[in-house]
């Protein structure tokens, strides 16, 4: 799959719940966490489990950063 996004990062899902419409999914990527909610029928689709290898892709017209 191609994706236009260029914001790719690696991670592994550390917590994971469902609820009724909607799944939560916690990545953690070096020592950062990246939370992200998702369609429970997408999460079951891709059998995502804690311990899996996924990547959170980030496409966004605006990005804030702080220092």
């Amino acid at each position: 799959m191609t994706l236009s996004a260029r914001n790719h990062l690696a991670g592994t899902i550390v917590e994971l719940e469902f609820g009724g419409v909607m799944a939560h999914v916690v990545v953690r990527v070096g020592e950062n966490l990246i939370e992200s909610v998702i369609t429970k029928r997408s999460a079951e689709e891709m059998q995502l489990k804690v311990g899996d290898a996924v990547s959170a892709v980030i496409k966004s017209t605006e990005v804030m950063l702080q220092k």
